[in-house]
């Protein structure tokens, strides 16, 4: 049962109208997803808010979207996975580079090290191991990146479960290699 559905402006609540009209004017448009978070705009503003706040932090904007991908492909996020592949792209990553992302894959050891501990981080519940830990520290990272590298993976994860409880369509570009994903 798919019990979150996106909002029209006009179902929203006031402060989620806001959010709805900022969100609009930023990107021109209103993606599904903020408008099926926006059922709670306390959920909607704390996650913008929380995410603006890790973007500026230690990832660049192309690592923030590998972070992205890699959560997404381990979470199985068809919509997440559009998204970040259209957004990744955008950054400077090829089609080919987003799908080595998500299956850590991708040459670049420095990035490829990030995808491993992401997916680490997901499929074994926050517990990397300390090989893979350490693999992150010694391509070059801090701690306070392994630090919002855990907020970067929350920050995804939210999204991605709003997708598996919502009923709404992917209105990105679909990423390649999802159609599993979407029978979910």
């Amino acid at each position: 049962m798919k019990t979150l559905k996106p909002l029209q402006i006009e179902e929203a609540n006031t402060n989620s109208q806001e959010i709805f009209n900022n969100i609009n004017s930023k990107i021109g448009m209103l993606p599904n997803l903020y408008a099926t978070m926006g059922v709670s705009d306390k959920l909607l503003g704390g996650f913008l808010t929380f995410s603006e706040t890790i973007k500026s932090g230690e990832f660049s904007a192309k690592e923030y979207e590998a972070i992205a991908l890699a959560t997404s492909q381990a979470n199985g996020c068809a919509y997440c996975l559009s998204a970040h592949t259209a957004i990744g792209k955008m950054n400077g990553f090829t089609e080919k580079e987003t799908i080595e992302l998500r299956n850590n894959t991708i040459a670049d050891s420095k990035l490829n090290a990030l995808v491993t501990l992401v997916n680490q981080i997901v499929t074994r519940d926050g517990h990397a191991t300390e090989n893979s830990i350490q693999n992150f520290l010694d391509a070059g990272y801090s701690k306070a990146a392994f630090a919002e590298l855990i907020g970067a993976v929350s920050l995804t994860t939210i999204t991605n479960y709003i997708f598996h409880n919502g009923g709404f369509e992917i209105d990105f570009p679909r990423a390649q290699n999802i159609e599993q994903l979407e029978l979910v």
